[in-house]
């Protein structure tokens, strides 16, 4: 009799999977547009810059009409003011949409599947911030020119335009949408750091309305000193400045852009080391 040989079985390891930093925009993305509090927050932005320019001008026009003729390029510079101007209340919307991109995770025990599937986590929050500030700065983009729209109708009726070709009436547009996106940037920073809704909300729109009026009320010469270092007011420095170098004490649009960025800067990096220290 002839023995049979033992069959021998190989095993193969399973094939595993690389999720890249594209497929990680992706997952965010998908998660941005299929959250209502996004849509809400983008279509209040988007209404805000329309209702905000369309009172302004009027209420510009009827003050121009009372007063004389006005200039070209006086009233080029009202219309363009006029176009940002719902940028004031932008950014609150914006600040809260940045806070509940994240701890919305949190509260929903979503942010363990996040982190699951990039255990890594600061390509996840990278992700997040990428997508969130692409998303914002085509909205406030094209809110913004809706808004330079709706003026430049209204100023018409007092033979007053602007044209976008002019970067005196672009590049405020572009810097007021650039500002929206990096406050939703600083708020999911924020938000990553306090892991909670309503403690992120209150801390930024605290940081963006509170605390300039209370250092506006300090009489002391520091405080003064200090208030042009403050998110909103460097923010708002970089679609109403009227120079990109600092003049007469004031700093321009770029020394505002970075100091802007500086929070932004402050708030990522607060986030990345919390989300790398702490459990989900």
């Amino acid at each position: 009799m002839t023995a049979l040989a033992p069959q021998t079985t190989t095993t193969r390891p399973a094939p595993t999977t690389r999720l890249t930093f594209g497929g990680i925009l992706r997952s965010e993305w998908i998660k941005l547009r299929s959250l209502r509090s996004t849509a809400w927050s983008y279509a209040i932005v988007i209404a805000i810059s329309l209702g905000m320019a369309l009172v302004m001008s009027l209420s510009m026009v009827s003050m121009s009409e009372g007063g004389g003729p006005v200039g070209t390029d006086q009233g080029a510079s009202l219309l363009v003011q006029s176009s940002v101007f719902g940028v004031y209340f932008g950014q609150l919307v914006a600040g809260v949409l940045g806070v509940l991109i994240i701890s919305g995770e949190y509260t929903t025990g979503m942010i363990r599947s996040t982190l699951t599937a990039v255990p890594k986590r600061l390509p996840a929050l990278a992700a997040k911030a990428v997508v969130l500030f692409v998303a914002t700065f085509v909205v406030g983009l094209i809110a913004n020119l809706g808004a330079f729209l709706v003026s430049s109708i209204v100023f018409a009726g007092i033979d007053v335009s602007a044209s976008l070709a002019d970067p005196a009436a672009f590049l405020p547009l572009l810097g007021g949408a650039l500002y929206l996106a990096l406050v939703s940037v600083f708020a999911l920073g924020v938000g990553t750091m306090l892991r909670s809704s309503a403690g992120g909300i209150a801390a930024v729109l605290g940081l963006i309305l509170l605390v300039p009026t209370v250092f506006a009320m300090i009489p002391a010469e520091w405080a003064g000193e200090v208030i042009p270092y403050l998110l909103s007011n460097a923010g708002m420095g970089i679609f109403t400045s009227t120079s990109a170098t600092p003049t007469d004490g004031e700093f321009g649009a770029w020394a505002n852009l970075l100091i802007v960025l500086g929070w932004v800067a402050a708030a990522a990096i607060g986030g990345s080391v919390l989300l790398k220290r702490r459990d989900a």
